[in-house]
């Protein structure tokens, strides 16, 4: 994931090498074949070819030339550009559910610059009635430009709660970006988290969940940041979070606790996706809104083992490290893979759109770690089905579309 200026080479490499020598295809909606020969020739990683298709309007979605090269490439990379374009010509569409059947059962390299980079995220900001500036966002969280979007797209490992945001140096970006995950909160009852780069900074996840980040640092001052809501407060959704209203995100200068880990050119400064806890080289810093500023303070490494189980918290943050099914769309069975990180009592139940429970598939204790449950879905009808995981008081929700 790309901050949204120059590629950083070192970071394009690591890309390029987990391809493993295959084929890498650029997908975007405007611009030119740039990628080409910076990807085949320039950086020293042999890959078998590089080619970039613009897609200029929906109908590109469905070519059958695009499917047969999503479906024999070993590496996908989404330019920038306008992220509404991506979502709108994309998603529900042979093209997302292919990417999705690369990611999950070809294990493909994906990525993506700036717009590129907003799409990878469970949740995302879609831009689609135009970009936002943190003034107008945490001005009114629910302004008519505060597309905040969890409609089914792209299904990222480790990216299943993360919105993301690029440019981070400029000072429109962190309002809006907090404002989004405010809205999540609020709107869709999960605890989310935050991944955003400066320019020109990249953060490269491997399949273990290891987050390293590459940039100029100490040259420039370029990192990465990787946010959350503050899992050691009891309650830590938004004082203020309405139509009309200021968003207030203070709860005692803490609201918000944030990772900041220095991007360097050979990536040695790591942050952990797998427990959001752990990093080497990162900075802790205490993050709030408060007055329609973002206030930044210097903080500890957060410890969410230290919260107590008696906690009687709406959510419990984090303690469902990813919810997903796998392949989707599917027909006739579909596996529902998600991890926990304590041991609690679980329940997975899936709803039709009207939100009628169409089966309940586990209701009971779970262990810590990784759980699968497959889903038959032969018997029931076609069309997009919502599959609920609670856990603890945290309900976390995904979808899936069953074809016949």
């Amino acid at each position: 994931m790309m901050g949204g200026a120059t590629e950083h080479d070192e970071a394009m490499r690591w890309f390029l090498r987990r391809a493993q020598g295959g084929d890498i295809l650029v997908l975007r909606a405007s611009g030119e074949d740039g990628y080409n020969n910076y990807m085949y020739s320039e950086l020293g990683v042999d890959v078998n070819s590089v080619e970039t298709i613009v897609c200029h309007n929906a109908n590109s979605a469905n070519e059958p030339y695009i499917h047969n090269r999503i479906a024999n490439a070993e590496g996908i990379w989404f330019a920038g550009g306008d992220q509404w374009d991506y979502v709108s010509f994309w998603r529900g569409t042979r093209i997302d559910s292919l990417v999705n059947i690369a990611l999950h059962e070809r294990n493909i390299v994906i990525g993506g610059t700036s717009a590129g980079m907003a799409i990878l995220g469970g949740f995302y900001f879609s831009a689609q009635n135009g970009t936002v500036t943190s003034e107008e966002a945490l001005a009114n969280p629910y302004d008519m430009l505060v597309t905040v979007d969890s409609t089914h797209f792209l299904e990222v490992d480790y990216l299943e709660d993360v919105v993301t945001d690029t440019h981070y140096d400029n000072p429109v970006r962190k309002g809006r970006h907090l404002t989004f995950m405010a809205r999540i909160l609020t709107d869709y009852g999960v605890a989310p988290n935050g991944i955003a780069c400066n320019e020109y900074t990249a953060v490269c996840i491997n399949d273990s969940g290891q987050a390293r980040v590459y940039g100029d640092y100490p040259n420039y001052q370029e990192a990465a940041f990787f946010i959350q809501t503050n899992c050691e407060l009891e309650n830590f959704q938004p004082e203020t979070c309405a139509a009309g209203q200021p968003l207030e995100w203070n709860l005692d200068s803490a609201a918000l606790r944030v990772c900041k880990v220095w991007g360097t050119n050979n990536g040695a400064n790591t942050f952990d996706l797998t427990d959001w806890e752990s990093d080497s080289g990162g900075v802790w810093e205490n993050w709030s809104v408060n007055d329609q500023n973002v206030i930044e303070v210097a903080g500890t490494q957060v410890n969410c083992d230290s919260v107590s189980s008696s906690v009687s918290s709406p959510l419990v943050p984090n303690s469902v490290e990813l919810l997903k099914a796998y392949p989707n769309p599917f027909n006739p069975s579909t596996t529902i893979a998600f991890e926990l990180r304590r041991s609690a009592e679980a329940r997975l139940v899936v709803y039709d759109v009207l939100g009628r429970e169409v089966a309940r598939l586990f209701d009971g204790h779970l262990m810590a770690g990784r759980h699968d449950v497959t889903w038959d879905g032969s018997s029931y009808s076609t069309g997009l089905y919502l599959i609920e995981l609670t856990v603890g008081g945290q309900r976390t929700v995904t979808k899936a579309l069953l074809l016949k």
